[in-house]
């Protein structure tokens, strides 16, 4: 049996990109739950441009632009009012945004292991829930960072 694992190293995020990316998705999802529109099939999704690596961009059945990584949303928080709650496998003393960061964080690391340097990729982070099949976002927030 053959490994198909790529072979990569992942490369950690600098404390200063990770507190970027924090404080970027703590906005974004703090504006999808003051808006209400967290809902059991909101995404957090991933998409990176690294300078100079062309990467074929995939396509769902439907026709829409497929993100490199998403996150459901609803494994970590539920909205409640204006906020978001952590949901109730996390009352154990765990922290849903430790959790959800170091996902993020680590698939970040994946997508970005091909360059040396974090300098100069750009992060675009979006959330919200899309139309099912079609794809077209229902309710979006988005953002570009770029990593330094």
């Amino acid at each position: 049996m053959r490994d198909h694992t790529p072979d990569f190293k992942l490369q950690e995020l600098s404390a200063a990109n990770k507190e970027l990316i924090s404080e970027t998705v703590r906005q974004i999802l703090s504006r999808l739950a003051e808006d209400r529109q967290l809902t059991s099939d909101s995404l957090l999704e991933l998409w990176v441009e690294i300078p100079g690596v062309k990467r074929p961009r995939g396509t769902y059945k439907g026709g829409f632009l497929m993100p490199d990584s998403f996150i459901a949303i609803a494994d970590y928080f539920q909205a409640d009012a204006e906020s978001l709650v952590p949901v109730q496998s996390f009352d154990k003393g765990e922290n849903a945004w430790e959790e959800l960061l170091d996902e993020l964080y680590y698939q970040v690391e994946i997508f970005t292991s091909q360059v040396d340097s974090s300098k100069g990729i750009i992060l675009e982070l979006w959330t919200g829930h899309r139309n099912r099949p079609e794809g077209e976002w229902e309710y979006a927030v988005d953002t570009k960072i770029e990593l330094t």
